[in-house]
């Protein structure tokens, strides 16, 4: 089964962590100086926050699937809608391991298809490759232009 996911950056962790705790009627499953993150039943949600980007407001959008079975599901569905789509693999960030993609809609919105495999002490790893784009970001498109998906972000990433 899947869970939605939504990934927001906010100004003040600690007073959205108090009210997102309000409105879900639940303390957070994980806290850090910079994230925390609900995992909530009912609604079926994975909804992050974090300190890490350059403007409040949604950074993304996306699927957390319980299987492997059900992440090549998602990637085959969007690879049959012709949606752009970047393979990241396996990857860190927001304190977990996982597998995943990134697709874009055609508005620019980014969506993650992802499957956790550990949780991880920090944000984000550095990939070995240190020049390498970090798959942890959501590709970026600009409105009203093509999708060419390449990972761009810095150290103020999702």
């Amino acid at each position: 089964m899947k869970r939605f996911h939504v990934h927001t950056h906010v100004e003040d962790l600690q007073a959205s962590i108090a009210f997102y705790s309000k409105l879900f009627a639940a303390e957070p499953a994980r806290v850090e100086a910079d994230y925390a993150k609900w995992m909530l039943d009912d609604p079926r949600l994975n909804f992050a926050i974090s300190t890490r980007g350059s403007r409040p407001g949604i950074d993304h959008l996306g699927f957390q699937t319980d299987s492997q079975a059900e992440l090549a599901e998602l990637k085959t569905r969007a690879e049959s809608a012709d949606l752009a789509l970047q393979e990241a693999g396996e990857t860190t960030c927001c304190y977990a391991r996982s597998d995943k993609h990134w697709i874009i809609d055609p508005q620019g919105i980014a969506w993650e298809h992802f499957h956790t495999l550990d949780g991880i002490p920090v944000f984000s790893e550095t990939p070995a490759d240190a020049d390498a784009p970090s798959a942890c970001c959501p590709p970026r498109a600009p409105r009203g232009q093509p999708v060419a998906i390449a990972v761009t972000c810095g150290p103020s990433c999702c």
